[in-house]
């Protein structure tokens, strides 16, 4: 994926830091794994579930925009946890896709 804006990157992979309060799009760019000429059809986005989870991550929508971003919105989360999103595509070819970021929840200040 070409375009993770916002994303930061560790030894695991992409994470991205989120506020419990804060209502958030997140969105992925497959532009440079699809093959030319096919396009996203339809994704959907998985949380990981944390036992005992007071604030667990809520998904409030998600979907497709345009030819080649997947887009999921989130809120909530328990701060110091740590959630794994898992982004799964199909194509209109039918070729199917997942990829994985995790969702790192601490309160953010300036």
């Amino acid at each position: 994926m070409s375009t993770i804006t916002g994303y930061k990157k560790d030894t695991v992979g992409a994470y991205i830091d989120k506020d419990p309060g804060a209502r958030l799009i997140y969105s992925m760019d497959w532009s440079e794994w699809l093959p030319v000429g096919d396009t996203l059809s339809s994704a959907s986005y998985a949380i990981s579930t944390i036992t005992g989870d007071a604030a667990p991550i809520v998904r409030q929508s998600q979907g497709v925009s345009g030819t080649t971003i997947s887009y999921v919105e989130l809120s909530g989360g328990t701060a110091g946890e740590i959630y794994t999103i898992t982004a799964t595509i199909t194509t209109a070819n039918g070729n199917t896709d997942k990829r994985r970021f995790r969702l790192k929840v601490n309160n953010r200040y300036l």
